[in-house]
């Protein structure tokens, strides 16, 4: 049976700008291919309305699971929680569980739940709330899409409390063999072994380093077995041993 499918939708300005450098995809790739999740796609819209909706809707239809990072912080560019709503024709509103979190929160520390930071504790109707035991804003679940926040350590936390929840399948395994060679070289006995072997991913990365050519030659797959049987079979075709 295949692996459960995910994608990824990374929401802002900042990301898109260069100002910031995403580092939430790279950890949310990490953890699911551990869980056995294929992440099959990755997208980085604006702050806008009607994309995050576009893309909400494109990415919900086609996999198993979407994950969000980003915009439901307590400005006035944080919208995807209303963008969420529109996109499955739901209404948003401060929630009473998620203002609860937010006044004991801002209670302890002292500082006032003004509109701002209330604007934290809109979530759509019929949404599951995702836990954020970092600065306590919630994010949510709505059908299979998950809305979390852009700031990694309150993302990744988030992550952690979802997971668990999820059914995965066979983790994703690699083994990596290094040939001192350019890829023209590679392509026919790599491009055959791959034709012979669909159900696995091969992939090939060049480098350049200290004068010397190459590429690391990536096979993955779900079988250790397996994939050490074919990363043999490839490094005999190209005159290798297998590292």
């Amino acid at each position: 049976m295949p692996n459960p499918t995910a994608a990824m939708l990374v929401i802002g300005d900042e990301i898109l700008s260069g100002r910031t450098r995403d580092a939430n995809m790279y950890h949310l790739a990490g953890q699911l291919t551990q869980a056995g999740i294929d992440l099959k796609e990755v997208r980085v819209v604006s702050d806008e309305q009607e994309d995050i909706v576009a893309a909400v809707q494109a990415l919900s239809n086609r996999f198993d699971h979407v994950f969000t990072s980003g915009g439901i912080g307590p400005t006035h560019d944080d919208i995807t929680a209303d963008a969420i709503g529109l996109a499955f024709g739901t209404n948003v509103d401060i929630r009473e569980d998620a203002r609860a979190l937010l006044a004991a929160h801002y209670a302890k520390t002292g500082s006032e739940l003004n509109a701002a930071r209330l604007r934290m504790a809109r979530i759509p109707d019929g949404a599951d709330l995702i836990d954020n035991p970092v600065s306590v804003a919630p994010g949510f679940k709505l059908e299979n899409v998950y809305v979390m926040a852009g700031v990694p350590s309150v993302f990744n936390a988030m992550v952690a409390s979802v997971l668990p929840t999820l059914t995965g399948g066979a983790p994703l395994l690699s083994n990596t063999l290094r040939v001192e060679r350019g890829e023209g070289d590679l392509a026919g006995p790599l491009g055959s072994l791959a034709a012979e072997n669909d159900h696995l991913s091969f992939g090939s990365y060049p480098f350049q380093k200290d004068g010397i050519y190459g590429s690391n030659i990536v096979i993955r797959g779900t079988d250790q077995t397996e994939l050490d049987q074919v990363t043999d079979q490839l490094a005999s075709l190209l005159g290798l041993e297998a590292s």
